[in-house]
C-alpha cells in the first residue's frame, strides 16, 4: 500500500441556501470560483500529494470548467448523501492505488490554512484520526416549545471543522462496515463507531463554512474584494382578457378574467425581471424573450425569473431585496400577498424577509382603475462586484 497522502474534496452539494441559483461550489469570489479557492489551498501543501473532487450528477463539466488547467486526480460522480459521496471518492481512490493517509474536506469551506493541515497530519502519528476544532463562545442552552432550558456545559463542546484526516485503510474500512441505513453527520463519527480514537487540533476561524448568501459578502471582504450595490427598477402593464387565467407574482389567482400577453402575462414577474436585468444593465424581458418568438408563447413566467437570477449569478452578484408593488382594482392583492412573496422568494432562492409585496389602486382613474389591466413596477437592489 502506498504511503501518500490524498486529499478527498467534496463538492457534490446544491448549496440552495446560498442564494444565487449556482451551486456555492461553483460561485465566484475574488474573481475565482469556491471550487478553486479550496483546490488551490490543498495543492499547495506540500504534505498533500493528490487531490480527488467529488462532484453531484451532472457537475462534472462544471467542475473541469472551474478546475481547468489544475493537476486534478480524478473528479467523481457523488451520491445523494455527503456520506455516500464520501464513499464513492474513497474506492476511486482504492481502484487507484489507495493512499497511507486522506484528508476529507468540504469545498464549502474554501479558505484552508496550511497550518491546520500540518497539524492534522502530525496528529496522525497518534491516532487513526484527527479533526479541527474551535471552541464554543456562546452560551448554550436546551429548550422546548420555544422556551429556554437548562444551560449546557460548552467546556466540554467544540466546533468542528474540515479537513478531517485518517490512515486511508482505517476510514476506508470504516465506511464499508457503516449502516447505509443511517446517516452520519461527519466522517469522524464513522470511524469511532469502529473503535478508533480520533484526536482533536486547533481549527481556524478562517474555516467557517459558506451557506447563506451573507457568507459570501464576507468572504469577498475578507479577501479585500469591494463590491458596488446597483438598483434596478422594472415596469410592465398587461391587458385584462376573457377566458385566461390570471398569474400574478407566481401563483394562479381566482378571477372572472386574465391577463393577455407575452408567455403567462404574469405582469408582477415580469416586472421583476426587467428590475435584475436593468441592475445589470442587460437589457430587458424583451431582448431575452422576444414576444415574436413562439416558443414563449404560454410559458409560464417563473422561467424568466430563474433566467435573470441566473445572470446574476454569473456576474458573481447577489439579490439582496426585491420590491413589488402590483396596481389593481380587482382582485384583491392582500388575502394572496403571502403566497406570492413566498413563490418569489422560492424562485429566486431568496429567504422571504428579502422579498416585499405591496399593492395599490389608481383611485379608479386610467386603465387600471377602469379594470382595463394590470400593471406592476419592481425595484432590485444588488451586490455585485465592484469591477463587475
Amino acid at each position: 500500500m502506498t504511503e501518500k497522502t490524498v486529499a478527498l474534496l467534496v463538492a457534490a452539494g446544491q448549496g440552495n441556501r446560498a442564494g444565487g441559483g449556482t451551486p456555492k461550489q461553483f460561485r465566484m469570489i475574488g474573481g475565482k470560483p469556491v471550487l478553486a479557492h479550496a483546490v488551490d489551498a490543498l495543492i499547495a501543501h506540500p504534505g498533500i500529494d493528490s487531490v480527488t473532487v467529488v462532484v453531484g450528477a451532472g457537475q462534472e463539466a462544471a467542475a473541469m470548467t472551474a478546475l481547468a488547467g489544475r493537476p486534478i486526480a480524478a473528479i467523481v460522480e457523488g451520491a445523494d448523501s455527503r456520506r455516500g459521496s464520501v464513499r464513492a471518492g474513497l474506492e476511486q481512490i482504492a481502484s487507484s492505488g489507495g493512499a497511507g493517509r486522506i484528508l476529507i474536506h468540504d469545498a464549502a469551506r474554501p479558505f484552508l490554512p496550511a497550518a491546520v493541515i500540518d497539524r492534522l497530519l502530525s496528529a496522525l502519528d497518534e491516532a487513526a484520526g484527527a479533526i479541527p476544532v474551535l471552541p464554543v463562545a456562546d452560551t448554550l442552552v436546551r429548550h422546548q416549545d420555544g422556551r429556554a432550558g437548562d444551560t449546557v456545559d460548552r467546556d466540554t463542546l467544540a466546533r468542528v471543522q474540515t479537513p478531517q484526516a485518517f490512515h486511508f485503510d482505517t476510514l476506508l474500512s470504516a465506511h464499508r462496515a457503516w449502516d447505509s441505513q443511517r446517516e452520519a453527520t461527519d466522517d469522524a463519527q464513522i470511524v469511532r463507531h469502529q473503535g478508533h480514537d480520533v484526536l482533536l487540533v486547533t481549527g481556524d476561524e478562517r474555516l467557517e463554512k459558506l451557506t447563506y448568501p451573507e457568507d459570501f459578502v464576507r468572504a469577498e471582504r475578507g479577501l479585500g474584494v469591494t463590491r458596488s450595490t446597483r438598483v434596478g427598477m422594472g415596469y410592465d402593464v398587461h391587458r385584462l382578457a376573457d377566458r385566461e387565467e390570471l398569474w400574478l407574482g407566481g401563483i394562479r389567482m381566482p378571477h372572472d378574467r386574465g391577463l393577455s400577453g407575452h408567455s403567462d402575462a404574469d405582469v408582477a414577474l415580469h416586472a421583476i425581471v426587467d428590475a435584475l436585468l436593468g441592475a445589470l444593465a442587460e437589457g430587458d424581458i424583451g431582448s431575452h424573450f422576444p414576444p415574436s418568438d413562439p416558443q414563449w408563447r404560454g410559458v409560464a413566467s417563473a422561467r424568466f425569473l430563474e433566467y435573470a437570477a441566473d445572470r446574476v449569478a454569473k456576474r458573481d452578484g447577489i439579490i439582496e431585496h426585491i420590491d413589488l408593488t402590483i396596481i389593481c382594482e380587482a382582485p384583491k392583492i392582500g388575502p394572496h400577498r403571502d403566497a406570492m412573496r413566498a413563490r418569489i422568494a422560492e424562485i429566486l432562492a431568496l429567504s422571504l424577509d428579502r422579498v416585499s409585496v405591496k399593492a395599490t389602486t389608481t383611485e379608479r382613474l386610467g386603465f387600471a382603475g377602469r379594470g382595463e389591466g394590470i400593471a406592476a413596477q419592481a425595484v432590485a437592489t444588488l451586490s455585485l462586484p465592484a469591477l463587475s
